[in-house]
């Protein structure tokens, strides 16, 4: 009895003690993005959280929904140049440039759901990889997107008619302050009953229809908030470059995205994060060597999957979990 209730208070404190060191990490991390543009480059920064956002909707759909998509690139490039267009050619304020391209990316995403979601493993994969193909040859033949030449000189506009994001700056926490808040809808879903439906329906579905479950509908909703989270990064990557070209609708964007995922650590929630920091890194670091930047991206991922399947931060995450079994034990024994 003695040695049960001392267990138990064992994995209490460390509870109570992962729970405030993640409140820590998350305070630092927001306090290091709020200090970042003093000293680091806040383009970087900016392309960073850009694909954060897109490696984020993949996560909450594969890592949470367990649905293997390699269509991305078409939600963020019907994002990027719904904004690119509404706030160049009909000069629309950033906010609802923004907005109508995460509807629109949406959409896109409900497009694919309703006719893939029936599907599981690689062919819904093969679908939306198809899927996204289909948008890329609509993009390349649509006027409006000027072909290969792309949406070029997009204005970033000023935000509620005061703050100039044509500032370095001022795009820069505006980014973040969106980033933040995507970060979080994608928590509070995660942590949600909702969230967690969705994940036994990932873990077990035939348990879950027994259960009651309509697995198609929950499915089909966390693919529409997915694709909308992407179309979020696709839409302020648009402001960011002033750009919106083909290279976001092919299969390589789909690629990236799933690189990012994979090398920050599928399933968790900072995984995404530091995926992205590393791609950017290692993209930057080799900027000026004649090494093709895909093929180190290649590599890297290369070696998550064989050395380490949980990515960065679930190999961390398990060799702290590992630690705090080792001490449970070692408690218990003595």
């Amino acid at each position: 009895m003695a040695e049960t209730l001392e267990r138990s208070m064992l994995a209490a404190s460390w509870g109570g003690r992962r729970m405030r060191l993640q409140a820590f990490a998350a305070i630092a991390l927001i306090g290091a993005a709020l200090l970042a543009p003093l000293l680091l480059y806040p383009f970087l920064l900016m392309k960073l959280m850009c694909m954060a956002l897109m490696a984020a909707s993949f996560n909450l759909l594969f890592g949470y929904g367990g649905m293997l998509s390699f269509g991305h690139a078409a939600f963020i490039s019907t994002a990027g140049y719904i904004t690119g267009y509404l706030a160049k050619s009909l000069e629309l304020p950033p906010l609802v440039s923004i907005a109508v391209g995460v509807i629109a990316a949406a959409a896109v995403g409900l497009v694919f759901g309703l006719i893939a979601i029936r599907r599981r493993g690689i062919q819904f994969a093969m679908i939306t990889l198809a899927l996204s193909q289909l948008v890329y040859f609509i993009f390349l033949q649509a006027p409006f997107t000027h072909g290969e030449d792309g949406l070029q000189d997009v204005p970033r506009g000023t935000l509620l008619g005061i703050v100039d994001l044509q500032s370095g700056v001022a795009m820069y926490y505006f980014i973040l302050a969106l980033t933040i808040g995507a970060m979080l809808v994608i928590y509070r879903l995660v942590n949600s009953p909702f969230g967690q439906i969705v994940l036994a329906i990932r873990d077990n579905e035939a348990r879950a229809t027994s259960l009651g479950y309509d697995i198609y509908r929950y499915k089909l909703v966390i693919l529409v908030i997915a694709a909308a989270i992407a179309g979020l990064g696709g839409s302020l990557k648009a402001l960011l470059f002033q750009i919106a070209t083909l290279n976001d609708a092919t299969y390589l964007a789909s690629t990236e995205v799933v690189i990012t995922a994979v090398v920050g650590g599928i399933g968790t929630m900072t995984g995404p994060v530091v995926g992205a920091a590393a791609i950017v890194a290692l993209e930057w670091f080799f900027a000026e060597s004649e090494f093709p930047v895909m093929v180190i991206n290649g590599l890297v991922f290369m070696a998550c999957v064989l050395l380490f399947r949980q990515g960065i931060v679930g190999t961390m995450g398990a060799f702290f979990e590992q630690r705090r079994k080792t001490a449970s034990k070692d408690a218990a024994d003595a």
